[in-house]
């Protein structure tokens, strides 16, 4: 009979079958596969978003710029004295242009108001709307002045209301202005470098890397007299 094993001695452990995988791999098989990883969006652009992801953060950029830039502030004030204007002036006999020039800028500031709340101009980019605003400042400060000029110089004596609009026609042009100035702020940046050229795409070329100098050829043998 063979003798028994010692008592406390470590038995030797069997050795696994030819063909049978090692335990790190059936540790891999329990493991679940790796799910795909969302794409994360940049914050400041508009990234690959669509349909209304897309609408939400052109909505919320388009309203963080209007107002932290001081246009929206600045547009509603100017629309606030034209309707006041307005009011003033619908209860007395006034010259139709005054009216027509109250109602143009109204109409105009409105639209431009509702453009840029609504993200409106995003979606139509082949019109410069920074300098069309900017253009539609210009000749809103220059009607509204006009129409101040117009008005002191249509009338001799002033009642209580006509002189209040004519003020709100004056202050309306300043905010036209002040917006203008602030118009200044979208062109940072964009300016074009003076004595500066450029070269073309496509023409610079790139030192050649890794290449030494080219071997000298050795010199030709001299040809004998016959």
């Amino acid at each position: 009979m063979a003798p028994k094993a010692a008592k406390g001695a470590k038995t030797e452990p069997a050795p696994p079958p030819a063909g049978a995988k090692p335990q790190e791999d059936k540790k891999d098989d329990k493991e679940p596969l790796d799910k795909p990883q969302k794409l994360v969006q940049p914050k400041h652009e508009v990234g690959t978003r669509k349909g209304c992801r897309r609408y939400r953060w052109e909505l919320k950029d388009s309203n963080k710029e209007f107002w932290l830039l001081g246009h929206a502030e600045v547009k509603i004030l100017s629309l606030g004295c034209l309707i006041a204007a307005m009011i003033l002036l619908s209860s007395l006999s006034v010259h139709p242009i005054l009216t027509l020039i109250i109602t143009m800028e109204i109409s105009i500031f409105s639209f431009f108001i509702i453009l840029y709340s609504f993200a409106v101009h995003r979606y139509i980019p082949f019109i410069l709307w920074p300098i069309s605003d900017l253009f539609n400042d210009l000749f809103a400060c220059a009607f509204l002045v006009g129409a101040v000029v117009f008005a002191v110089r249509s009338r001799r004596s002033m009642h209580l209301h006509y002189l209040l609009a004519v003020i709100l026609i004056g202050v309306a042009g300043v905010f036209a202005l002040i917006d203008m100035c602030l118009q200044r702020n979208n062109f940072r940046g964009k300016r074009a470098k003076k004595h500066k050229l450029i070269s073309p795409p496509g023409k610079e070329k790139e030192p050649q890397q890794g290449k030494g100098p080219e071997p000298a050829k050795p010199p030709e043998p001299a040809k004998g007299k016959k």
